[in-house]
């Protein structure tokens, strides 16, 4: 049997008020393709389908087109959500989408088991969908708790979650006496996975990473959320497939891929990461207004289709009054398009002057308010002196409210 894992779509992105949208299209386009080449049984979205929760008309329809366009392969689609996914969104359409071999599960309240069918109607596989668990649906919360057992008690509830999900898979699978695999699937944060700039952190406050060590024997687990392409453990069949697309400057210079995954009966053979092509190129530039030159200059050597989107990050020495100006008239006969223009922060050293030794009890609150507004970007003095007559009024009231 084969599977495509892939995860982090985030259909309706506006980047920089960029629409992704010919992108996105692009991507299953290809993707389409390549179920069909590859003869693949089913595929599994592990979550963030959307950018938001409340998507553009347009990616909803982006999302319906390609779920009736992959009914001519064949293809079973199991489509988790993630954490920017609205669970109400993608529960419209959810009971008409099981008539085109889709399932849709959006929450964690009870364990869902999917059975995955060949062509002929014969079990191939198990899934244990498992979407974004939300805290409130796996736990109850505990007057008192310090933040260590809150932490502690959430990762016992997601540990046990999938323990009990993964005993009914195997209790499912004894049952019918097929050597088939059992496929366990996540949106997630697991420790030692490297994360992007555009990766929303989940479990804030409670659990910051789950420990791989803590699922439990799955013949794959297919994850979501972080966007870059890794094996989590060194074990190469639990990962992250990545998002599709570049989500943030910072992911531009990575491969974009998905993973084709393959068994053997019950046993785990392979994963081959399909490279994605890329549509739309992204290029972070920084330096002195000198150094960029020669950098923009460099870029006329390059062949692309579309309009190179760049990040410009100035020094601060060069970013002047007329900076947009001057860029505008270095870029102007140039395949490019600046989305971002911005002056380059000075190290936190040189604008804090901290002490090596120096601890935050011994800062005011005004000071460490003035030492992290150093650090923007702010051409307005009067702003910068106006922000801190704020800070200093509202921190007055907030202290006599307290009555110190």
């Amino acid at each position: 049997m084969r599977i495509i894992h892939t995860s982090d779509w985030h259909l309706g992105q506006y980047f920089f008020t960029k629409s992704r949208a010919a992108e996105h299209q692009h991507f299953l386009n290809w993707l389409i393709k390549q179920i069909t080449l590859h003869h693949v049984d089913a595929l599994i979205v592990a979550g963030d389908i959307f950018d938001t929760g409340a998507p553009p008309s347009y990616a909803r329809e982006l999302y319906n087109k390609f779920i009736v366009d992959l009914q001519q392969t064949g293809c079973q689609l199991v489509i988790l959500s993630g954490n920017h996914d609205s669970v109400s969104v993608l529960n419209e359409s959810s009971e008409l989408l099981r008539y085109l071999n889709t399932h849709v599960i959006t929450s964690g309240g009870e364990p869902h088991i999917i059975t995955l069918k060949g062509q002929h109607g014969q079990p191939t596989g198990l899934v244990c969908a498992i979407p974004f668990l939300r805290p409130r649906d796996i736990q109850t919360s505990v007057a008192g708790q310090t933040s260590e057992e809150k932490q502690l008690s959430l990762q016992t509830a997601i540990h046990d979650y999938y323990q009990h999900c993964y005993q009914r898979a195997v209790e499912l699978r004894k049952s019918l006496g097929l050597d088939i695999p059992i496929i366990a699937t996540g949106h997630l944060t697991v420790v030692g996975a490297a994360l992007t700039d555009s990766v929303r952190d989940i479990y804030i406050g409670t659990l910051d990473a789950f420990p791989s060590g803590a699922f439990p024997p799955a013949d794959y687990i297919a994850l979501g959320h972080i966007h870059r392409s890794q094996v989590i453990g060194g074990q190469p069949h639990i990962r992250y497939s990545g998002s599709p697309i570049a989500l943030s400057f910072d992911e531009a210079q990575q491969q974009k891929s998905v993973c084709l995954v393959e068994f053997d009966g019950h046993r785990f053979v392979d994963v081959t990461l399909l490279p994605i092509p890329v549509l739309q190129p992204l290029q972070s530039l920084k330096g002195s207004l000198k150094e960029l030159e020669q950098q923009l200059d460099a870029l006329k050597e390059q062949v692309s289709d579309q309009p190179v989107w760049l990040d410009i990050e100035v020094a601060p020495q060069d970013y002047l009054g007329d900076i947009q100006q001057r860029i505008e008239e270095i870029t102007q006969p140039l395949s490019v398009e600046v989305v971002r223009l911005r002056r380059a922060r000075r190290l936190l050293q040189e604008q804090s002057n901290t002490k090596s030794n120096e601890a935050l009890s011994e800062l005011t609150a005004e000071e460490v308010f003035s030492r992290r507004l150093a650090q923007e970007s702010l051409e307005d003095k009067e702003l910068e002196q106006r922000l801190l007559q704020l800070f200093k009024q509202s921190y007055a009231i907030l202290r006599s409210g307290q009555g110190e």
